[in-house]
């Protein structure tokens, strides 16, 4: 049968041979493709890795390809690009990354991106325009409120947010009030809300989301999953559109490379490559091989940094000077937070809040103190890190805000890695003698 391609005089790129995804009727899990989906050997001289492809532009086969192509990724013919044009649109490394990104959540399309917020930057920058609504659960990174309320700010753009625990009536309340103001252009939610560790309760959103919209004027649910993302919860199962990641965090997982990714729905997130497309905004080649790499752990890494964190919680549960400790592993039972962490999150996490007893001075001196767990921002590497978010990650954010989402002075951070836990846990002992 001779296809469209034949007729035009664009050949068909060779395309990987498909891997296989079962063994029989036994379905493999993510852990398993992540060490080969999505590569044909056979297409780069045997290797068994994908080489890091570092080119800027790809040689077409005929002119007929190039236009071929070229119809794909500027939208002209629907199906996006067929073959590989040019680094700003896609490469091979990049399109492995993203395959592999759809498997953890089972999503339809995933996109890598440069950095986190330049993940967030696109998908604001295709959903949103002058005089439109956003409406986002509270609290939110730093850089992430900065973008939406000071940057998008400036051309018209407002927003309304309710708290990350927030009811389905709460939520509902703060869309009807966004509607009155203008066009609600997209729903944002972080959870567990950086630095906070509260909860946002994402089927409730989507009941209030639906209620309040018909059809195609319903905004896109987006959530930032980076703390619990992509082992512990997947919040496609509870009706968000867009998954966003800080692949830097646990996706990287090595603190030694900086990249965003977003998974979802191909209707979704079709429009966001445009914008990529357009802006450049796609992560680098060898960034892509990076994690291609981490990922072949992440199951592993997540799994005892999760179990390091539990040990290293329930020590400092009962210290004389921690006040508190926001670990999702100790809700209280019967409480808001329990009930939407038990029907959406399968585990803990490894990156907790730690309430010292005291203020600033405090929190300084037990950062100050530690001598394997590192003073540095970021969470998800394979070493322990601990910082002040009043101080550091949300200096930015009004005083009277962070007082009100319980960003205080004597609040640390502590993202648990892969060391010994008895080691940590005589670390932070160590380190809280000085407090």
């Amino acid at each position: 049968m001779t296809d469209e391609s034949e007729i035009s005089g664009a050949r068909a790129p060779r395309r990987p041979k498909p891997s296989p995804t079962t063994i029989g009727n036994h379905p493999l899990r993510p852990e398993t493709l992540m060490m080969g989906f999505g590569f044909d050997p056979s297409l780069s001289e045997g290797s068994l890795k994908p080489p890091i492809f570092l080119t800027s532009t790809f040689v077409f086969e005929n002119a007929a390809a190039g236009k071929r192509f070229f119809e794909g990724v500027t939208g002209k013919r629907p199906g996006g690009a067929e073959g590989l044009i040019y680094s700003r649109f896609n490469g091979p490394n990049q399109e492995i990354l993203e395959d592999r990104l759809t498997l953890w959540e089972g999503a339809e399309e995933a996109l890598a991106f440069s950095s986190g917020m330049s993940a967030i930057a696109t998908l604001l920058l295709t959903y949103v325009k002058p005089g439109d609504v956003v409406v986002h659960s509270g609290p939110l990174y730093a850089a992430t409120e900065t973008l939406i309320a000071k940057i998008l700010g400036k051309f018209g753009v407002t927003w309304l947010d309710f708290p990350s625990g927030a009811t389905r009536e709460e939520i509902e309340a703060v869309i009807a009030a966004a509607k009155v103001q203008g066009r609600v252009a997209l729903i944002y939610l972080e959870s567990p809300a950086n630095p906070t560790n509260q909860l946002v309760d994402v089927e409730a959103v989507k009941a209030a989301r639906d209620a309040a919209f018909a059809g195609e004027e319903q905004p896109p649910i987006a959530i930032d999953n980076t703390f619990l993302g992509p082992l512990w919860a997947k919040p496609l199962n509870q009706g968000a559109d867009i998954t966003v990641y800080s692949l830097t965090k646990y996706a990287g997982g090595h603190s030694d490379l900086v990249a965003g990714g977003l998974v979802g729905s191909k209707k979704h997130l079709d429009p966001i490559r445009m914008m990529r497309n357009t802006i450049g905004t796609i992560c680098d080649p060898n960034t892509a091989w990076m994690l291609l790499r981490s990922l072949e752990t992440l199951e592993l890494r997540m799994s005892r940094a999760g179990e390091n964190a539990a040990r290293v919680c329930e020590y400092l549960r009962t210290h004389d000077k921690v006040e508190s400790v926001g670990y999702l592993g100790f809700l209280e039972e019967g409480s808001r937070q329990a009930d939407i962490y038990r029907r959406h999150c399968t585990g803990a996490g490894s990156t907790f809040s730690l309430y010292l007893k005291g203020g600033e001075k405090e929190a300084f001196a037990f950062l100050d103190s530690l001598q394997i767990a590192h003073l540095a921002v970021s969470l998800g590497g394979t070493e322990t890190l601990a910082s002040a978010p009043a101080a550091m990650t949300h200096l930015s954010v009004p005083d009277e805000r962070k007082q009100a989402l319980g960003i205080t002075d004597n609040l640390v951070r502590i993202s648990i890695g892969v060391e010994n836990p008895d080691d940590l846990i005589a670390d932070i002992e160590n380190a809280l003698r000085a407090v």
